[in-house]
């Protein structure tokens, strides 16, 4: 169905983004999971809007609640249900584009599909429907820490126009949380934030990337032809508000390369097998390779911008509309967590997939 995602661990996520709630149900959650509700609010946390002075200024607590799936600390086993209510709900701000079409936004698509929309905010097309992949995305954290010590971790490399030096090192998490637009690198953070304050002064919006890495992936996960692990990331990233692009390892980059430039050589690496370079960012013929793994998402300029620009009615008569309501600047760096959510959900489902497959039955 379309509001779902994964196979063996599955998240469907529901509500609007001025609706009275949003939220999401996972199932196939291992049972005796210990799970507390604080455990799920720290990376919510990291979404919600209203955190900083270069995000929406919509406040939201974003508080968290359990509905099913969990007893006396621990999962039992049955569908997860989580629930997050909307708060600071301003529906009047969007009454002009009940009738017009923002420019690069989903309105006109979602009403040519379905005959009528949700243009309260976006609806079910506004990036507040995250909330549920990041609840659920801090459950598939929390069972790959214990499975197998796995750390995922995404931060900002560009905005706009401004790029960060490539990271050699696994970036730590404090390092990341470290300014508000959450790129490890002081100096060009700094750039990035005055950048995306320069272009919300104007009433325009920037794009950018976000690297993700994952560190203590084990060999095995991904599931050929069609369930590759690097598409099955490349379909969870894309599906995300606003993406544009993905590249995994060398990306694009790697095809202005030779083959003998860019294979990765095997060499063994205190006794397991291992790649001298990571150009493959960790996947091979679509299954882990046990090297980090590694790969980019793009995001374009926030679509919804406070300047008049030239649309068409229902009616396809033409017009011009000058949006109000609140809304991000430059969407990046409170993507960041849900990049990390969507990650995780990827790997745990592969995960389990995997064990399923591999370790139930002995020949």
């Amino acid at each position: 169905m379309p509001n779902s995602f994964g196979k063996l661990f599955q998240i469907s996520t529901w509500g609007e983004s001025h609706g009275p709630s949003v939220g999401v149900v996972v199932d196939g959650c291992p049972p005796a999971l210990p799970l507390t509700e604080a455990e799920i609010q720290a990376d919510l946390d990291r979404r919600r809007p209203g955190q900083s002075d270069i995000t929406t200024p919509r406040k939201e607590a974003d508080a968290v609640e359990f509905l099913s799936g969990v007893f006396e600390g621990r999962t039992t086993g049955q569908p997860l249900a989580m629930l997050v209510r909307n708060g600071d709900q301003r529906p009047g701000a969007y009454d002009e584009m009940k009738e017009k079409f923002r420019p690069s936004h989903a309105d006109f698509t979602y009403t040519a599909k379905y005959g009528l929309r949700d243009h309260r905010g976006g609806g079910r097309s506004s990036a507040r429907e995250t909330v549920g992949r990041v609840a659920a995305g801090a459950v598939a954290r929390k069972i790959l820490r214990l499975a197998g010590e796995i750390e995922v971790r995404a931060f900002v490399t560009e905005i706009h126009d401004i790029s960060a030096p490539a990271f050699t090192k696994f970036p730590t998490l404090a390092q990341v949380e470290a300014s508000a637009v959450r790129c490890p690198h002081p100096a060009t953070a700094a750039k990035m934030i005055a950048r995306i304050k320069q272009v919300r002064a104007k009433g325009d919006s920037v794009g950018g990337v976000i690297e993700c890495r994952v560190r203590g992936v084990p060999v095995g996960l991904g599931e050929p032809v069609f369930d590759r692990l690097e598409a099955d990331l490349a379909k969870a990233m894309l599906s995300l508000p606003a993406t544009k692009g993905f590249e995994i390892g060398s990306g694009f980059a790697g095809t202005r390369l030779k083959g003998s430039q860019h294979n990765d050589v095997f060499v063994n690496k205190r006794g397991r097998v291992g790649t001298l370079t990571n150009r493959s960012g960790g996947v091979q013929g679509g299954i882990s390779n046990g090297e980090e793994l590694v790969f980019r998402v793009g995001f374009k300029p926030t679509a919804t911008i406070l300047q008049a620009q030239r649309t068409v009615d229902l009616r396809g008569a033409g017009t011009e509309l000058k949006a109000r309501g609140r809304h991000d600047p430059c969407v990046v760096p409170r993507a960041v967590v849900i990049v990390e959510a969507m990650t995780a959900l990827v790997l745990v489902d592969h995960w389990m997939r995997h064990a399923a497959q591999n370790r139930t039955f002995k020949f």
